[in-house]
């Protein structure tokens, strides 16, 4: 008996002592629930380009035009999702670079079914084909949040070619940037946890460019342009809303209390936003209107989308009460002044709410307000927010200048905009040869 528990003590010595290098040797987890939540992320984000984005900037047209803006949104996601497998994804995540993943992943070599992607956490895992979904999705709305300045009035094949130029000049570079392996404004610790760079700002710039080099539409100022749905409208607003978890949530990458905190933020930030806009809607034109309401509500998601996972809940608060008066500044008084036609307000609502939250993301990740903690160790807030800063610039910068020439080299080879009597009779039976709405 002595002999068979010195047998066993000294087994579990052994064993004790390999666990280490077992540990070390361990193969990586896919985690079964973090493998159906990514998947969900994926449908969540799908979710709020069709029907949600198109059904939000359908309702703000007139009614001559939404079947137009419908086949816009849905050719562009689309177009991108076929370009993602064939070299997009290998552009933003294929390897290390700083400004490109390079072409080692061209049509997904070496991708298959075995193949894993990295989480946030150690031995965690995600297959790489779930990644590739869900980093497509993001690829895909980008291009199609652009739309909405220049609706009414734009060329379909104008629309396609700028959008595919975009993103492989504009897009991808900037997505692995931020979060690419070895991406410059990664490397400086600038936080983007779910794309306020990457998507709204590089979105929201572009779109101010077109909208300057296309002109505005035929009797803008003039003529009642007034939205033909706000029902639509709204239902798409609450679309994006409800897709927009699959955005932040899903930017966490596992099913964990890491992406606990996004989920509350993108409730109460938004709904923080779309009382603050309604609040001053009501105090500067004495009513508060279902588009303020609705503007709000995307004003907020888009203001959040940085620093959802590093804020606290109360600073999403502080951050949905601050964006929207600013976003409502630039739509009304900024737009008037300059005399500009972005038709459904891209820069207004998602260029300057996106600047809002990326800068508000280094003041509000400070433990002191709820935060998380800084990731530019060094210099605490300040070295934080100047990073930001610095990372709001240069996706500024880069956005700016390549759109300005991507839409002269589109405007070169198909042109841009539809002849007068298309425009005036509305894009659906000019371009599509059909109508929404049928009297």
């Amino acid at each position: 008996m002595a002999n068979i528990k010195k047998t066993l003590g000294l087994a579990a010595t052994a064993a004790m002592v390999a666990l280490p290098a077992l540990a070390e040797d361990a193969a990586p987890v896919v985690d079964k629930g973090d493998v159906a939540w990514m998947m969900t992320a994926s449908l969540l984000v799908l979710f709020m380009i069709v029907p949600g984005l198109a059904l939000f900037y359908g309702g703000l047209v007139r009614a001559k035009n939404m079947l137009s803006v419908l086949m816009q949104c849905t050719l562009i996601a689309s177009m991108v999702m076929v370009i993602w497998v064939i070299y997009g994804y290998s552009m933003a995540f294929g390897g290390e670079g700083l400004l490109w993943g390079g072409l080692s992943k061209v049509f997904l070599a070496g991708v298959t079914p075995d193949s894993l992607a990295d989480t946030f956490s150690d031995g965690y895992k995600l297959p790489e084909y779930v990644f590739i979904a869900f980093q497509m999705t993001f690829a895909a709305i980008t291009p199609a949040l652009i739309v909405g300045a220049f609706v009414e009035r734009i060329k379909l094949s104008a629309v396609l070619l700028f959008s595919a130029l975009w993103v492989t000049f504009v897009y991808f570079p900037i997505a692995h940037m931020v979060w690419g392996t070895g991406g410059l404004v990664l490397d400086w610790g600038a936080i983007d946890f779910a794309g306020g760079t990457v998507v709204h700002i590089n979105a929201g710039i572009a779109a101010l460019v077109v909208a300057i080099v296309i002109g505005p539409r035929i009797g803008f100022g003039k003529d009642n342009m007034a939205p033909h749905s706000m029902t639509l409208t709204m239902v798409g607003a609450a679309m994006l809303w409800v897709g927009w978890f699959g955005f932040n949530a899903g930017s966490n990458l596992e099913a964990t209390a890491g992406a606990a905190l996004p989920l509350l933020n993108t409730f109460v930030a938004t709904a923080a936003a779309a009382l603050s806009w309604s609040i001053v809607e009501a105090v500067t034109r004495g009513k508060a209107s279902g588009l303020g309401a609705a503007s709000g509500i995307v004003a907020g998601l888009v203001a959040i989308t940085p620093a959802c996972g590093t804020t606290g809940p109360v600073g999403a608060v502080v951050l949905g009460l601050i964006v929207s008066p600013v976003c409502y500044f630039f739509v009304t008084t900024v737009k008037s002044k300059f005399g500009y036609d972005d038709s459904l307000d891209v820069f207004g609502v998602h260029g300057i709410g996106g600047i809002v939250g990326a800068v508000m993301t280094g003041i509000l990740c400070a433990p002191s307000l709820g935060g998380t903690g800084f990731v530019v160790e060094n210099g605490g807030m300040a070295a934080q927010v100047m990073v930001q800063i610095k990372a709001v610039l240069v996706t500024l910068v880069w956005s700016g200048v390549g759109s300005l020439i991507l839409i002269y080299i589109t405007k070169a080879i198909t042109g841009l905009r539809v002849d007068s009597d298309a425009e005036r009779e509305g894009l659906d039976l000019s371009s599509h040869g059909e109508a929404a709405y049928h009297s």
